[in-house]
């Protein structure tokens, strides 16, 4: 694909259900999250580790369990590694589940790959996109603020808002994101105390004379496969584009931080919103400029991975929708129009409001990892799957192979393999047990290096070496002469 690094970070909720009607959850969070965890620690000595499929699993602040993607280039790769993290925890609940259960705690241990919880309290769901740096990047940064904003409308993971809604809505408005009304500022360096659209701290984890890393922190996560490869999809398009001289800083909004809560609550985007220059256009209207401008720049013939056309279909498909107010083109694959859709009919059915605790449970299930609907919807139709079952089950033991991510996968591999202790970081590996020095891997890009053949050696030659002095050792305490 075209130069460019990508990938995700997904924080999930944890809550531990009692089993017990009208009880008091057995385990708050922070206990939950060890529970999780007690496999992980007991194998790696710590919540935080790195995978050999190049991915990091671990605790994060808030009891929040995390999974970032390996690096990633083609879209294929960056949804098989995103549900990879899914299935991952899957695995890790089922072992919690059953050592609750063989101890005869009443609860039962969920994670939600949602941005909001019951409480109203928010997590996030990080994208993160290697940059060549470039002296002009916070106005970069400042232009692209006005597409994340407005990219919620395609890409937000739909939700009730029960917290901030006037009396006609009854506590059940239905809006386009979670994160939306969560974000304080535009573009900073502080992650947590502004909770930017755009993250600055300049932490390339590569060479950080070539590259700089955007952190994106406003999307939802999503649970639809084609959600996410257009959420990446159109971000990596318009990227380049901007790459190659593509100008977006005319339809810059006046009131961002004003305009990012109002859209999300405007399902039917009709509301105009001021810009810079003094128009006023709808979040729609902006949508499809970028698109028109995206598609139609000469650079967009290098955007040769084989799920871009199928992005840009998908973004034309969701403006038109929205513009039309015939969301059934889209139903099955833009999560906030496939969730829609399931609580709308249940709620008919039922004859319930949408602020009704049925509806409201209905709506977590949706992004529940032990119990959750994607299957079920994927095997009825209602909702695309692109990545099959399979390349998601190889994604958790394989990491991406044209990527740095393909050379810490080999060193971490044949360590689980000879039990060898070995430190790793994105860019960083170093055997413990070893005078060998660190090596290091500023080349996000590199998948070959004669440096990490070399390590995998010495970890089976210190296998060996332990293998034959363990022999040794036993033939000795047996009486055994050693020659």
């Amino acid at each position: 694909m075209f130069d460019r690094i990508f990938g995700i970070e997904t924080e999930y909720g944890i809550t531990c259900a009692s089993q017990i009607e009208g009880s008091p959850p057995p385990l708050d969070a922070e206990h939950a999250a060890r529970e999780l965890f007690e496999p992980v620690v007991q194998e790696h000595k710590t919540s935080n580790v790195f995978l050999p499929n190049g991915g990091r699993l671990y605790l994060d602040v808030g009891s929040h369990p995390e999974y970032a993607t390996a690096e990633c280039r083609t879209l294929h790769d960056i949804i098989a590694q995103d549900n990879a993290g899914d299935l991952l925890y899957q695995q890790l609940l089922t072992q919690v589940n059953l050592r609750l259960k063989e101890r005869d705690v009443p609860g039962r241990i969920h994670l939600l790959k949602n941005n909001v919880d019951s409480m109203g309290n928010s997590y996030g769901c990080h994208e993160n996109y290697l940059l060549y740096r470039r002296k002009d990047f916070r106005q970069v940064a400042d232009a692209l603020v006005s597409f994340f904003i407005t990219r919620q409308i395609l890409v937000g993971a739909g939700y009730i808002d029960r917290y901030n809604h006037d009396d006609t809505s009854q506590g059940g408005r239905y809006c386009f994101s979670q994160r939306a009304d969560k974000m304080w500022d535009c573009v900073s360096a502080a992650s947590t105390r502004s909770r930017p659209i755009i993250n600055t701290r300049d932490e390339p984890l590569a060479d950080g004379d070539r590259y700089r890393r955007m952190h994106v922190i406003v999307g939802d996560s999503n649970i639809s496969q084609a959600t996410t490869i257009l959420k990446i999809g159109m971000t990596l398009a318009l990227l380049h584009v901007i790459d190659n001289g593509l100008d977006i800083s005319d339809i810059t909004l006046a009131r961002p931080m004003q305009a990012i809560r109002e859209m999300s609550i405007d399902t039917r985007v009709a509301m105009r919103h001021e810009l810079t220059s003094g128009r006023t256009m709808t979040a729609v209207d902006i949508q499809q400029t970028i698109l028109d401008r995206v598609s139609s720049h000469p650079s967009t013939a290098e955007l040769d991975d084989p799920h871009m056309s199928y992005v840009f279909d998908l973004w034309q498909r969701g403006i038109t929708a929205l513009k039309t107010g015939d969301w059934s083109t889209i139903d099955t694959e833009l999560d906030w129009a496939i969730k829609y859709r399931l609580l709308h009919d249940v709620a008919q059915k039922k004859e319930l409001s949408m602020s009704s605790a049925q509806i409201a449970r209905l709506d977590f299930a949706y992004h529940d990892l032990v119990d959750g609907l994607r299957d079920s919807l994927e095997q009825t139709g209602r909702m695309k799957r692109i990545v099959s079952h399979g390349d998601v089950t190889q994604a958790t033991q394989d990491a991406p192979t044209n990527t740095r991510a393909y050379l810490r996968g080999k060193v971490l591999c044949a360590a689980k393999r000879y039990r060898e202790d070995v430190t790793s970081d994105w860019y960083h590996l170093r055997i413990d047990n070893s005078q060998h020095p660190t090596i290091t891997l500023t080349d996000p890009f590199a998948c070959h290096d004669e440096r990490i053949d070399e390590l995998v050696s010495l970890i089976m030659q210190l296998h060996e070496q332990r293998h034959s002095y363990q022999v040794a050792q036993t033939q000795q305490g047996s009486g055994e002469v050693v020659i």
